[in-house]
């Protein structure tokens, strides 16, 4: 099973983002877009993991305490940089919080065997990625120079700062994620409640 950690969205904020793709995505046309359904604030990759194992980590995460807290979505950007991008993003704000639960996850799934995390908690929502290209918000060998966002960022350069509503973190998810020929599927496998 390929598994990972998040934070779903509250439906209205899911709904502002969607018309928010159907109205931009002509400016990139080039681009793969998400769907919508499928957007949610990630805090720990694990990937391909035997199902013994994710009963293991699901119980390992059940351990965890932690209060919810609020989450704004809003503001964008380009990995790795406006000039070469190969994704379009929307951020995440929510104080230390959200890094501070990625952190004690992180740690807790390390007990297990699961590698940490190379790079400090960059939250944020990926809307595009451009043709066939990592998600990496790192630069990357064979990063150059591309137009496929260009249009888009000239548009959005021109709009008020983006601000699509706040979500109330009650809880975080163990996800199973399925790959398909038109793009990952993801279904919940358990919650976990923030009090």
């Amino acid at each position: 099973m390929r598994v990972f950690i998040g934070i779903d969205l509250d439906p209205a904020v899911r709904a502002r983002i969607e018309r928010f793709i159907e109205g931009v995505q002509g400016f990139a046309p080039e681009a793969r877009w998400v769907h919508p359904d499928s957007l949610h604030i990630t805090l720990k990759f694990i990937g391909e993991q035997a199902a013994e194992r994710v009963e293991i980590i699901g119980a390992r995460l059940r351990r965890i305490e932690s209060s919810a807290f609020e989450i704004r979505v809003g503001a964008y950007g380009f990995f790795p940089t406006v000039r070469a991008p190969r994704v379009f993003w929307i951020g995440i704000q929510a104080g230390p919080r959200l890094a501070e639960l990625a952190e004690t996850i992180d740690r807790a799934t390390m007990e297990l065997g699961i590698p940490r995390e190379q790079w400090p908690y960059s939250p944020h929502l990926t809307l595009a990625r451009a043709g066939g290209r990592s998600g990496s918000p790192k630069w990357r060998p064979g990063d150059e120079p591309n137009n496929t966002f260009a249009m888009l960022e000239q548009r959005l350069t021109a709009t008020a700062e983006l601000d699509f509503g706040t979500i109330m973190a009650r809880e975080f998810i163990l996800y199973q994620s399925l790959l398909s020929p038109g793009g990952s599927k993801y279904s919940r496998l358990q919650r976990f409640p923030l009090f």
